[in-house]
């Protein structure tokens, strides 16, 4: 049975999970979000990856590189869950085998492997599916039903602040650090925050301005090589002050402190700041219209989107607010959906929230803008898509997601 097999959404469509470490939990949601789905085979280039997939998975087809998957014929779909270096050659490999691949962000670490894996997919026609599930989380659902219903009128500017408090623990003491592996933060944090903007103001970033530094993990010296483990392994709170963290990885060469400047297509200004040693941890986003703002205050469920659209001095309260929901930490919920979103799309052909050129877009934003800090912040332009890529992805997304780059907003 193949992905594309119109049986498939009877008999039910075998998953395989590639590279299981942190972000392997997701692999849980497979059986929940599509009657019939299940775990067929877990992938891992290393002993202990596999016996974790294993005791997870005990009746999962155990397997050690792509090839040896593909050879097996034990997945119609993949989660690729591997460092990001590794996305761009597993995608591709995947795609040209028909199996179905869900990708977690980001998409790529460069401009030119995003759009090799794009180019690929247009080429084979096999389903890509990228993960940001955070267009999925209450914040944003939220957030963006202020925007559809007008309450503040035409979006014109966008600013985000990334208060990373556990970025210790969760960027600097593996390979997120080396930005051989990485590039830079901008991608594997920021590039939901890019891609909500982009969500958010209906439009794509075609110039990019970035500023940063590595201000406070660059100087800490006990390093320690963690093969075998991960970040659940050394996670802890009590890891406090930032300057006090021990064990960082052998290589940290990205920055901590980063920031970019955007202009869209549509003319809407927006900016981003992350910090990885801030005590809380949470996004803020503020967003300008012509009639008005919001900004939330937390980012899962107990928080609120507060809406100023009356002229007045300050005041705490928003004129409207709006209370967030979900769960009240983390994004298992969004990665529920997120998981039902993929496999409705392979089963069923649904188009999606989710777009793999809004991904694409988020990759050169941020990798673009990791440039411009690093040369004197010099400016950078997003180059576009070809124009066959853009038409293959227009069939298979929803109305929701962004224009295309130089289109008019619907």
């Amino acid at each position: 049975m193949s992905a594309s097999d119109p049986a498939s959404a009877e008999q039910g469509i075998r998953v395989a999970v590639v590279g299981y470490g942190a972000r392997s939990p997701i692999a849980a949601h497979v059986p929940n979000a599509r009657p019939g789905a299940y775990v067929s085979a877990v992938v891992d280039t290393t002993p202990a990856g596999r016996e974790r997939g294993r005791a997870a998975h005990p009746d999962a087809a155990v397997h050690a590189s792509v090839d040896e998957l593909v050879a097996a014929g034990t997945a119609d779909a993949a989660l690729v869950l591997t460092p990001d270096d590794t996305h761009e050659e597993i995608a591709v490999a995947l795609l040209r085998a028909g199996v179905a691949v869900y990708l977690e962000k980001p998409l790529a670490i460069t401009v030119e492997g995003a759009d090799h894996v794009l180019a690929t997919a247009a080429e084979t026609g096999t389903p890509l599916y990228v993960g940001h599930n955070f267009r999925h989380s209450g914040v944003v659902r939220t957030m963006r039903g202020v925007i559809e219903r007008g309450e503040i009128g035409e979006v014109r500017a966008v600013w985000v602040r990334h208060f990373v408090g556990n970025g210790g623990d969760y960027y600097f003491k593996d390979w997120h650090a080396d930005r051989s592996r990485t590039n830079t933060l901008l991608l594997q944090k920021a590039s939901h925050d890019i891609d909500v903007v982009h969500y958010l103001a209906s439009g794509y970033t075609r110039r990019v301005v970035g500023m940063g530094d590595l201000m406070v993990y660059g100087g800490i010296e006990d390093r320690r090589d963690r093969t075998g483990e991960t970040m659940p392994d050394w996670f802890s709170f009590d890891n406090w002050p930032p300057a006090s963290q021990t064990g960082l990885n052998p290589v940290v060469d990205v920055e901590d402190v980063s920031m970019m400047l955007m202009r869209l297509d549509n003319g809407v200004q927006a900016s981003y700041q992350q910090c990885h040693f801030t005590p809380d941890y949470w996004r803020n986003y503020t967003v300008i219209g012509t009639e008005g703002r919001l900004e939330n205050v937390g980012d899962t469920g107990g928080g609120v989107v507060k809406v100023w659209n009356r002229r007045h001095e300050w005041q705490v309260a928003g004129d409207v607010e709006h209370p967030i929901d979900g769960v009240a930490s983390g994004h298992a919920d969004a990665d529920l959906l997120t998981m039902t979103e993929f496999l409705d799309h392979v089963l069923d052909g649904a188009p999606t929230v989710v777009s793999p050129v809004a991904a694409r877009e988020a990759v050169a934003a941020g990798a673009l803008a990791a440039e411009s800090l690093r040369d004197g912040s010099r400016p950078r332009d997003v180059p576009d898509l070809p124009e066959h890529v853009l038409a293959h992805f227009a069939r298979r997304t929803a109305v929701p997601a962004p224009p295309a780059p130089g289109r008019t907003t619907p």
